[in-house]
């Protein structure tokens, strides 16, 4: 642990206790950001991250503790207080406006403006000055932002952040939508900001990050400040782990079944040459009975639109066959009464009703179970709660409440929520997209031990993560997905992280190297952490 300097310091935060009803969100929380550095904030989902970070936006007032700012004590009553202090927070959902250009989201709410006058050439003068400072001129202060790729509206939160002057600038999971060459520019860009003297604090729950961009980590566990100002390259991994959870986790990945297992069983899903132009072309592949099925490759490879279009989410060519019975393109309603769940990419946007009960999230597939009598279509609330609990008890998800609004659960427990509500009718394939993106590593380990559990109960499984080590420590067998095609096909024993990036690389004239992409906890297929 190194101790802060108050001479370098940017930002003192000391004993912050943050009380909500009925929870004690933060409880003497402690952190020290020195001036030009990155400093990373890790913990598990309900350690008390968010509700930190939202204190010093000045969403939050604390009820105890204090903020100094740049050697002066604070009071950050609101957003635009903390903006004034120089602090701007750029959100993992990120909050631009796509319908307005780049200029104009990067000035809304201190446009350039005189006598009640837009000056729109000198606001898009000063945009491009920021692009430009950013690394990033070929992005047009013209341009619908709506246009942008995630990784350029990355750019533009930035930019929108420098135009306030910001000296700390808090990043939370920003890399979790890019891909590779996009994180590694991500990074670069952070560096320059750092050159500057912006101090930028930085949030992920990929460990392996931290080591290449962290300089300094403060880790949170309950609430509470376990570790201030470790070295980020220096610290083992296992030790981080452990000051997050409480615990030494040796393996995140549930062992897998003998190989040859699955043999002889009944096949629950057939591809054949399903394409969707643009998209992919000719992928064909089965799955059986139990079987897990990864499908590897860069963002943008396909993969997602792959899971999509045999949901029937997209209109492809091709055949999708569901336990014999061919599925209709184009209707994700036959999918589902024909025994398809999935679980999408966006939880928050594709999945869960946010200010609705998590009982409501959990049973919203299998409303037809608790109407009374069917042909009213009234609902039998008492039913349908007493089967929510049920199925709540039996994910453990937490808190225990099935009336609580599901947007005040951890990330984790809204997966959880998302893959009940495929388990209160059977299914026969579940397709789980990015199914621990943005959960944190004791969540991921629950997660993992219950997609086994469930492919072990005789459900198929087709899974898609960024994270190679995911893909090949859940999976049976692997399929390597570049430029819309599968290119390989493996038992996930028979792979390591370096093949399957060397593959999913190889049309930019890439090999993987040395280099590690999206590594979560694990740095290695069978989960084991290694320093």
């Amino acid at each position: 642990m190194q101790p802060s300097s108050s001479e370098s310091s940017l930002l003192e935060m000391r004993g912050i206790v943050k009380q909500f009803p009925g929870v004690r969100a933060l409880n003497g929380v402690d952190l020290d950001v020195r001036v030009g550095e990155v400093h990373c904030l890790l913990g598990q989902n309900g350690a008390g991250k968010s509700t930190l970070i939202k204190t010093l936006a000045g969403a939050h007032m604390p009820d105890e503790g204090t903020i100094t700012f740049d050697g002066q004590e604070v009071r950050l009553t609101s957003p635009t207080a903390a903006i004034r202090q120089g602090i701007a927070t750029i959100y993992q959902e990120l909050d631009l406006v796509d319908g307005l250009s780049v200029a104009e989201n990067i000035y809304l709410g201190h446009e350039r403006a005189r006598l009640g006058f837009s000056r729109r050439g000198e606001a898009e003068r000063a945009a491009a000055e920021l692009l430009g400072r950013l690394g990033h001129g070929e992005i047009r202060p013209r341009m619908e932002v709506g246009r942008l790729s995630p990784a350029h509206k990355q750019i533009v939160s930035m930019a929108r952040a420098l135009s306030h002057s910001a000296r700390l600038i808090i990043m939370d999971e920003p890399s979790a939508a890019l891909a590779h060459d996009e994180v590694d520019n991500l990074f670069r860009v952070i560096r320059d900001l750092t050159a500057q003297g912006v101090a930028v604090i930085y949030i992920s729950h990929r460990l392996e990050e931290i080591r290449q961009i962290g300089d300094r980590v403060t880790v949170l566990k309950d609430g509470a400040t376990v570790a201030v100002g470790l070295a980020a390259k220096d610290t083992p991994t296992q030790q981080i782990v452990a000051l997050m959870t409480g615990r030494n986790v040796e393996y995140v990945f549930p062992p897998r079944p003998e190989v040859g297992a699955h043999e002889g069983r009944d096949e629950v899903l057939r591809v054949e040459n399903l394409s969707l132009p643009g998209r992919f072309a000719d992928v064909s592949f089965s799955i059986r009975a139990g079987e897990i099925v990864g499908l590897a490759g860069l963002v943008g490879s396909g993969r997602s639109e792959i899971v999509e279009a045999i949901y029937g989410a997209r209109r492809g060519s091709g055949r999708v066959v569901l336990d014999g019975q061919v599925v209709r393109p184009g209707s994700t309603s036959r999918a589902v009464r024909m025994g398809m769940g999935l679980a999408p990419e966006e939880r928050k946007a594709q999945a869960l009703l946010l200010d609705h009960p998590v009982a409501q999230n959990i049973t919203l597939a299998s409303l037809s179970r608790y109407t009374r009598p069917r042909w009213l279509g009234w609902l039998d609330r008492r039913s349908e709660f007493a089967e929510a609990k049920r199925l709540s008890e039996a994910l453990d998800i937490r808190p225990p409440d099935v009336r609580r609004p599901i947007r005040t659960l951890s990330g984790g427990n809204q997966q959880k929520a998302v893959l009940g509500r495929w388990l209160a009718e059977d299914r026969k394939l579940l397709l789980l997209d990015e199914p621990t993106r943005g959960v944190d590593v004791g969540a991921r380990a629950e997660l993992y031990a219950l997609v086994r559990k469930l492919a072990d109960d005789g459900i198929g499984v087709l899974l898609v993560s960024s994270e190679v080590p995911e893909v090949l420590g859940l999976a049976d067998r692997v399929l390597v997905v570049r430029e819309g095609r599968i290119v390989h096909e493996a038992p996930a024993r028979e792979l390591d992280e370096h093949r399957v990036l060397d593959l999913v690389m190889v049309s930019a004239g890439e090999t993987a190297g040395s280099e590690v992409v999206g590594s979560a906890v694990a740095d290695s297929p069978e989960g084991a952490f290694h320093d």
